[in-house]
């Protein structure tokens, strides 16, 4: 890995601090480097402002002189009334050149930010990480291209692919290293959507439970053919031998219910996680709304459980060539799989 990979990578690791927080900014990350050493970074704060730019120059401070910035997406060229636009700060702050990883699909900045900071004689580079950077700042693009959240679908498997009992029963079908990093997960999104039989069913808590964490817990959606809105917070408890999962009663605001998965497109969310259960999932595969797969498998059969129900495929030549492998590991008994739109 070059330079300006490693120092585009490190930027890339300090947007995804506020992933999922950020909304309905993008969760950038930026490093500014002098002679070979860091002297700022930054990262967008929850709720969008500061931008990671500012952060890293008021931390570099004069420093920042004919240094190089190296941000995860174009500096934004249009002046705000939470703050003043990033192209600028970089321009006054002298730095010698800013490395991005992809432009700005904002039609406010949209290459005027990277014109801006050419005007100013600085050297400008961009392209560096961009599969990568696509993939931290989902959410924002996703919005931006296709006017809904980025969707990340989870299901729990056993080996013979079943999601639950026949009973409806699924709690539960991974072990404690997979649930926890459904914990992680949730922490990462703006909502988290279960389906109505699962709310009703398994009355899930839907928070984040890992220490340190724990303010991370999104909004819940409840997706129901015959909405409802709940008048009042319900104080639900996870009855589970397991620390991740003991829990005292927690108070939490009531569940946005809506009628059809289009209905995400009005939610305050740029990354909307899915998490159950097998019908709803196959609602949102049948609207053709994934974005993402994780699929925890345990190693264990169930037998005449509740598998993904039908989602509207016709042919078996039209299931081919629509995912790709982004990632696979262990997690604890379980094995975990990623899947991207191909």
């Amino acid at each position: 890995m070059n330079d300006d990979a490693r120092w585009m990578a490190a930027a890339l690791a300090l947007a995804g601090r506020t992933r999922g927080r950020t909304t309905p900014n993008p969760n950038v990350g930026c490093v500014i480097v002098r002679d070979g050493r860091v002297v700022g970074r930054g990262w967008t704060q929850a709720g969008g402002r500061p931008h990671a730019e500012a952060m890293a120059l008021g931390e570099a401070g004069g420093a920042a002189r004919g240094a190089t910035a190296y941000v995860t997406l174009e500096p934004c060229a249009h002046v705000s009334t939470r703050g003043p636009a990033c192209a600028d700060l970089l321009v006054v702050a002298g730095v010698a050149r800013v490395v991005a990883a992809i432009g700005d699909p904002d039609p406010r900045t949209d290459g005027g930010g990277f014109a801006r900071l050419r005007a100013a004689g600085i050297a400008v580079e961009s392209g560096v990480l961009a599969d990568a950077a696509r993939r931290s700042m989902a959410g924002f693009l996703t919005r931006r291209a296709l006017g809904r959240p980025h969707v990340t679908l989870k299901l729990a498997l056993s080996l013979d692919g079943a999601a639950a009992m026949a009973d409806g029963r699924s709690q539960w079908i991974t072990g404690a290293a997979a649930r926890a990093h459904t914990h992680l997960e949730r922490s990462r999104h703006d909502a988290i959507l279960v389906g109505r039989g699962t709310w009703e069913a398994d009355r899930p808590q839907l928070d984040v439970r890992l220490p340190g964490l724990e303010d991370r817990s999104p909004p819940r959606v409840v997706l129901s053919a015959k909405a409802r809105h709940c008048e009042r917070s319900e104080a639900i408890q996870g009855p589970t031998p397991h620390a991740l999962d003991r829990v005292a009663p927690l108070a939490m605001t009531a569940p946005i219910w809506i009628t059809a998965p289009h209905d995400i497109a009005a939610l305050p969310a740029d990354h909307l996680f899915v998490e159950g259960g097998a019908r709803t999932a196959a609602a949102f595969l049948r609207a053709d709304l994934a974005d993402r797969l994780l699929l925890y498998r345990a190693p264990i059969l169930i037998g005449g459980g509740r598998t993904l129900a039908d989602f509207g495929l016709t042919d078996l030549a039209d299931a081919h060539g629509r995912w790709a492998l982004a990632d696979q590991r262990q997690l604890g008994s379980d094995r975990l799989e990623v899947y991207e739109r191909a």
